[in-house]
């Protein structure tokens, strides 16, 4: 019996048009330029969600590939509806991706903190394994117009003001 075929990584993504907009420290998602802010970058680019190990909740992994304790490999969709959803069935799975500061890795999902927030990180392109910029919140009045996944994972304020509310 010859091995399973490992597949080619496939980090799932999402698509976002607008601006990333600094106050502070802090780094905003905008589908557009926001007063007051200083703009970092406008355009087109990826989002991905990044699963922060445990006990160093700074640092986050982008799962391009998991590969199951008896063999299976799994990418893509199915690797993140299993690491959110059915990961505690194989604690020993290995994650393959990029961390959050762009260096390739590999963990086993008992190492991951999956009741941390996930870390949303902008990426220039598909190609890209190092983000542009972790998002701390994504100010817009039109939630229906982000993607579904954006709208599970990220925090959302429907105005810079609620934002600057809520920190204080």
């Amino acid at each position: 019996m010859s091995a399973p075929k490992i597949p080619p990584r496939n980090p799932i993504g999402d698509d976002f048009e607008g601006a990333i907009v600094q106050i502070d420290a802090a780094l905003l998602l905008s589908p557009h330029p926001l007063e007051n802010t200083t703009i970092i970058h406008t355009g087109s680019w990826v989002v991905r969600y990044g699963v922060a190990y445990l006990g160093k909740p700074h640092v986050s992994i982008v799962p391009s590939l998991l590969a199951l304790d008896y063999g299976e490999f799994l990418t893509g969709e199915n690797a993140w509806h299993f690491l959110m959803n059915k990961s505690n069935l194989h604690p020993r799975a290995d994650v393959v991706g990029f961390r959050n500061d762009g260096e390739e890795d590999m963990v086993v999902v008992k190492s991951l903190d999956l009741m941390q927030p996930l870390h949303i990180l902008i990426y220039a392109d598909n190609e890209a394994t190092k983000p542009l910029a972790q998002i701390n919140a994504i100010i817009t009045t039109d939630t229906a117009k982000l993607p579904e996944r954006l709208n599970q994972y990220a925090t959302i304020y429907h105005s810079l003001e609620a934002w600057q509310e809520a920190q204080s």
